[in-house]
């Protein structure tokens, strides 16, 4: 089981504060950091500095980090041309010397398109198709071809579809809920599906679906990752999980319902219960970035008991 370290910064981190977490991430031996795409917090958080770009964060934690994994859960297309996306992405990846993934969503949060004026589409899902066709049909042209796409919402001609990525083909991450068209896409376009903040029966189901779409078009099920995001909140005992609890302003029930939260053991039998259906890579969402005992105790205590 893989677990994956996943920041909401958004709710208020500075680029610093992500640095501290992304060397955290790596000294501690996590497998990858990853981060959200958003521009405006969410809830009660003060949102203090400020939102962060995501790609821009990544190209730095490129530079300043040498064996995590890096990249998105996930990259809203609403911001982003696709030419462009594929530009960034292959470049952030050529600075990292071959660790980026991409996850790539249709992007859902109208306020934060209105607060800086980015255009928030009506059809979302039929460009998030076309992003990924163009982002990964770019990547896999070769050198000295050119790339040529017509669609409904994108138009490429005469692409020479440069730069190329580090990596041979950079993983992409498909994920949500979806029952009919997200596990078709899953099935044409990723390497990994990803299920956020679902129970285990909810993600066995939404698994069975990607994989019977897999099938269905003569790919094997398991070519795909299965994984899950999980906000996650553990403490040595009682008193540390709620203090934990309280510090992100949720209640340690919940937490337990729905996330990863409680002692090292229970944890890492809850980690099992996902395991069981199929997910073999879990994205912790740690959401107080200057907790790094957190990072430590999820690290000496149940990652431990996962390798």
């Amino acid at each position: 089981m893989d677990l994956r370290i996943f920041t909401e910064p958004q709710q208020g981190a500075s680029y610093d504060t992500l640095l501290t977490v992304a060397k955290a991430t790596e000294d501690l031996g996590f497998d990858a950091f990853f981060r959200s795409d958003h521009y405006l917090k969410m809830g009660d958080a003060d949102g203090l500095p400020g939102p962060t770009d995501a790609w821009i964060t990544l190209a730095g934690l490129a530079r300043e980090t040498r064996r995590i994994r890096l990249g998105t859960l996930m990259t809203a297309a609403t911001f982003r041309l696709p030419g462009v996306l594929a530009i960034q992405v292959a470049q952030v990846d050529q600075m990292s010397g071959g660790r980026v993934e991409l996850g790539l969503g249709a992007g859902w949060f109208e306020e934060e398109h209105t607060a800086y004026g980015i255009p928030f589409p009506k059809e979302k899902f039929g460009r998030l198709e076309e992003q990924l066709e163009i982002v990964t049909g770019l990547w896999e042209t070769p050198q000295g071809a050119t790339f040529d796409f017509h669609g409904t919402h994108y138009d490429l001609t005469g692409s020479p579809a440069l730069p190329k990525p580090a990596q041979e083909k950079i993983p992409v991450l498909v994920g949500g809920l979806g029952a009919t068209r997200t596990p078709r896409l899953a099935a044409r376009f990723a390497d990994e599906f990803n299920v956020p903040f679902a129970s285990v029966e909810d993600s066995e189901r939404q698994f069975g679906r990607v994989r019977a779409a897999a099938e269905a078009i003569g790919r094997k099920a398991d070519d795909l990752v299965y994984s899950n995001a999980l906000v996650v909140c553990v403490g040595r005992d009682d008193a540390e999980v709620a203090r934990r609890a309280a510090a992100i302003g949720r209640e340690v029930d919940e937490l337990k319902a729905n996330g990863l939260a409680g002692t090292p053991a229970e944890v890492v039998d809850k980690i099992g219960r996902y395991a069981e259906i199929g997910a073999s890579r879990v994205y912790l969402q740690v959401l107080d970035l200057d907790d790094l005992d957190h990072l430590e105790l999820i690290s000496s205590q149940v990652q431990s008991q996962l390798s």
